[in-house]
């Protein structure tokens, strides 16, 4: 939990109790749950807390660059912890995404868009994960 308070001041935030609780829940770097998932996960430790609450906290968490809101999925912001230059994998399977090292792709050809400024660009792979 004091991680969790250093984080949050690391970033500007103040550390309530209800930011407390969305952080336990949203700051695995091994899930992008949206917003309605993020808020039924908290609600299981924190039953009193209200949608609103998680959503304006998840927003928060995302303008103070703890988190970045990704459209992944199509209609649905998902909500990445991962902050670093990343890719993601979505199982069509399962559903679950997957985060890909930046350096595990290489993307060319960004210099030859003269007309546009391109300030930042992922690759989201679709597929299904193979079993080991």
């Amino acid at each position: 939990m004091q991680d969790l308070i250093a984080i949050l001041r690391r970033h500007g935030i103040q550390p309530t109790p209800q930011r407390l609780a969305v952080a336990q829940v949203v700051l695995s770097r091994q899930s992008h749950p949206s917003a309605e998932e993020a808020w039924a996960k908290v609600r299981r430790r924190c039953p009193t807390i209200s949608r609103a609450t998680v959503y304006n906290t998840l927003h928060l968490f995302v303008k103070k660059g703890l988190m970045r809101q990704q459209l992944l999925k199509e209609g649905l912001a998902l909500f990445d912890a991962e902050v670093r230059p990343h890719h993601h994998f979505i199982d069509e399977q399962t559903g679950k995404v997957y985060d890909v090292p930046w350096e595990a792709l290489r993307v060319t050809g960004a210099e030859s868009l003269g007309r546009f400024r391109v300030r930042e660009y992922q690759v989201v792979l679709r597929g299904r994960r193979r079993n080991k």
